[in-house]
């Protein structure tokens, strides 16, 4: 059977795909505000424990058509590693259409185009990447490891080796002071990137992240639902996207949005106007329905 260590997580676009743990925890493990791996020290699996879990749904879950690669980076693994996987993953499962994982900046960093576009072709065909923001100052302050335009190249590698990018945006993650950079930095960087998708999140404080220690002495404050319609419409009105899936499905959302752009920005723009100019019409998602 299939054994997961730890807390477990995966994109909302992976509910029904089968997850396996190819690594345990993160190998960066110091963004601010994530508490997704503090539990478990990171690890790659070795790969005879994979394989017996390949067998074991194999012969229970024969239909399976998307894998998700947990935790949080396995695409640090060496090529090597994530070949043999993905080859022992076509074999037995034919139905198999796509396989995902999450890709830090610093994963990508590592990776050659070269390989990635190995792993693309042995069924690895989508990588999310938590961009969180295009502010350098906000980047700094999150403790990304990287700024605005290392981000950009780090995604850049991806694209030329024929990977889809699903991105991510942390709403809040400027706080009050820098909402409007971290709006129009992201939206610059966005579109720079060009992903096949991108979603929102908004940052929320999780219990043993120096977030939540910054949120406790009262350092940074979560925004309110209007504060974050209101820098939702600035990114949105700065992007310039050629043929993007836009997403605010996630649940600490207070809005759930969704289009393709450039073609729904228009009424996407209009309906935040609509929220901003009417606040007691907005159709929030009430606050014990949010989560992380």
């Amino acid at each position: 059977m299939i054994r997961y260590t730890g807390s477990l997580y995966r994109p909302p676009s992976e509910a029904d795909s089968l997850i396996l743990q190819a690594t345990l925890g993160c190998s960066y493990n110091q963004c601010t505000f994530c508490g997704m791996y503090r539990d478990k020290p990171f690890r790659v699996r070795p790969l005879a424990e994979l394989e017996a879990e390949i067998e074991w749904a194999r012969r229970h879950l024969p239909g399976v058509r998307k894998i998700f690669l947990a935790d949080g980076d396995a695409l640090v693994a060496k090529a090597s590693f994530l070949e043999a996987l993905l080859d022992r993953l076509a074999a037995a499962f034919p139905a198999l259409r796509r396989v995902s994982v999450y890709a830090s900046p610093q994963s990508l960093q590592l990776r050659t185009v070269e390989e990635m576009a190995r792993l693309r072709g042995k069924g690895l065909t989508l990588y999310y990447l938590g961009v969180e923001s295009g502010d350098d100052a906000t980047l700094a302050a999150l403790r990304k490891g990287v700024d605005g335009a290392e981000m950009v190249a780090a995604a850049a590698k991806a694209t030329a080796a024929g990977v889809k990018l699903s991105t991510m945006i942390l709403l809040g993650a400027g706080g009050r002071a820098r909402w409007r950079e971290h709006a129009r930095g992201s939206a610059r960087v966005i579109n720079a990137i060009q992903p096949r998708f991108l979603s929102t999140l908004v940052m929320t404080p999780v219990p043993g992240t120096p977030l939540a220690e910054e949120a406790a002495a009262g350092r940074w404050r979560e925004p309110d639902p209007l504060e974050t319609a209101r820098e939702l419409r600035e990114f949105l009105a700065g992007l310039d996207l050629r043929g993007t899936i836009f997403r605010s499905n996630h649940a600490s959302n207070w809005l759930a949005l969704a289009g393709t752009l450039p073609k729904d920005r228009p009424a996407l723009l209009a309906l935040l106007d609509r929220v901003l100019a009417d606040p007691a019409a907005a159709v929030f998602r009430p606050g014990f329905m949010r989560g992380l």
